[in-house]
């Protein structure tokens, strides 16, 4: 599948400057005035939003990068001039992709075809013994790292990992034994982290669940309409969650995870300090 960038800009020579650094990595490319936002979001991968050029005030700016993000697309913010005055909660919507200078566009630009890619949470990217003990430490596409403590399964001996081998789709990975026996991890072990292990673990029911996501909301100083804007959920549906009416996908809790700013296995692992 192609991918495709909105340009939401009225000033040509920014939009020359994206268009070479995105061709050089087979993305294409359209350029939108910001009075077309619709259609600027319209099955597309990622839209970079011109600050400076659009010269909105926070409010507009918040509600055009909100927008891009709660209608799926990856938004990208652009500012030619003071980069340190944009809100934490703009950078935050953007997943921190804030550009300034040619070297800023040329690293998104390269970036892009991973950070648009919405499954990326859901394959391993790296699946090691960890550098401190035997426990087994997987790191998600999306940067997520959680580790296993041992025995993984019942098929785990004890005996020492020889090799580790994610499978073709980067959803399983097979660790092999000095015995000769093997186990397996899958993604969403890697995401639950570890939860049937310790005596602490919060166990993956409903209710237990929406009492952590409202716990972590509130220690991260968040309202639910607040959680709602940076998540593009709409407010009611996070209200369910939390009284434990509604058990969300993965997908849903990472992203809700995101916005809180924890990762997905800080949200399902509860540690007793």
């Amino acid at each position: 599948m192609t991918l495709s960038v909105t340009l939401l800009t009225e000033r040509e020579q920014l939009a020359h400057r994206w268009q070479q650094a995105l061709a050089k990595h087979g993305i294409t490319t359209k350029v939108v005035s910001p009075a077309d936002l619709a259609s600027a979001v319209n099955g597309e991968s990622a839209v970079v939003v011109d600050v400076d050029g659009l010269h909105l005030d926070s409010d507009e700016l918040l509600a055009t990068i909100g927008f891009v993000r709660a209608s799926g697309a990856l938004p990208i913010a652009h500012v030619d001039r003071d980069r340190d005055a944009l809100e934490d909660i703009v950078t935050e919507l953007c997943h921190g992709l804030v550009t300034s200078d040619e070297r800023d566009v040329a690293q998104v630009a390269a970036a892009i075809s991973r950070r648009a890619d919405r499954q990326r949470g859901f394959r391993f990217e790296y699946v090691t013994v960890s550098p401190v003990g035997d426990d087994v430490l997987a790191v998600l596409g999306n940067g997520d790292a959680s580790l296993h403590r041992r025995p993984i399964d019942a098929s785990d001996d004890g005996s020492a990992i020889v090799s580790i081998n994610i499978d073709p789709t980067a959803t399983k990975a097979t660790l092999l034994f000095k015995s000769g026996a093997s186990s397996q991890l899958t993604v969403v072990a890697a995401q639950a982290s570890d939860l049937t292990n310790g005596d602490s673990d919060i166990a993956i029911d409903g209710e237990k669940l929406g009492a952590r996501l409202r716990q972590l909301r509130l220690a991260a100083g968040l309202t639910q309409a607040e959680l709602a804007r940076r998540t593009g959920i709409h407010r009611p549906n996070i209200a369910r969650v939390e009284a434990g009416r509604h058990t969300p996908s993965l997908e849903t809790l990472a992203r809700i995870a995101n916005a809180i700013g924890v990762s997905t296995t800080h949200v399902l692992v509860s540690r007793e300090s």
